[in-house]
């Protein structure tokens, strides 16, 4: 995670050291990562917006996401597939959103593959959750892959899926409280 200009006022709690730079990054941080996130639809737009934050910093991605949600219809994988050529030209001239060609057509390219896995999404993805383990002790601790997010982002490519790497599957995993990587004095509580 990337510092941005904000200066953000303590309250008091410890948190994990990315999530100070920005209320932006407090609030995520505080209400929605690393909670289990369920749902097709739900993770198919982390897997986009994952995707999308390739090569940037995440508060870009964080910034930007309601103008994602407009422009991919809320990222209902049913209406994403149906997405055309003139959809994606659409998006690549959208200024509220990251305007890159291969990330954009790899977003439709996997709303295809999404809606025809059986039994789903939600599923897949949540098959490669790791056994629970200790929180890690620093930031320093917390690894960018492991071989769930490898086997991972093996099978999502096997099955058709773009822009999932074992990098991108990991961050996933992480958003969506497959693993929790909080550290371990940051007061956030992972719900069920």
């Amino acid at each position: 995670m990337s510092a941005a200009s904000i200066e953000v006022v303590s309250d008091g709690k410890a948190r994990c050291g990315w999530a100070e730079s920005s209320q932006l990054y407090r609030d995520y941080h505080d209400q929605e990562w690393g909670q289990p996130l369920h749902g097709d639809d739900a993770l198919f737009e982390r897997m986009c917006l994952e995707a999308f934050q390739s090569g940037l910093s995440w508060i870009t991605i964080l910034r930007k996401r309601p103008a994602f949600r407009a422009a991919f219809a809320d990222f209902a994988i049913d209406r994403v597939a149906r997405f055309t050529p003139a959809d994606a030209e659409r998006l690549l001239s959208d200024p509220g959103i990251v305007r890159n060609r291969a990330k954009i057509e790899a977003c439709i390219a996997n709303a295809r593959v999404a809606e025809d896995l059986s039994p789903g999404l939600d599923e897949l993805l949540w098959s490669f959750a790791p056994a629970p383990r200790p929180r890690p002790r620093r930031l320093s601790d917390v690894p960018a892959v492991t071989p769930e997010s490898i086997a991972l982002a093996k099978e999502l490519k096997r099955r058709g899926f773009r822009f999932v790497g074992p990098t991108t599957a990991y961050a996933m995993m992480q958003a969506t409280g497959m693993v929790n990587d909080h550290v371990a004095d940051c007061w956030v509580e992972v719900r069920g």
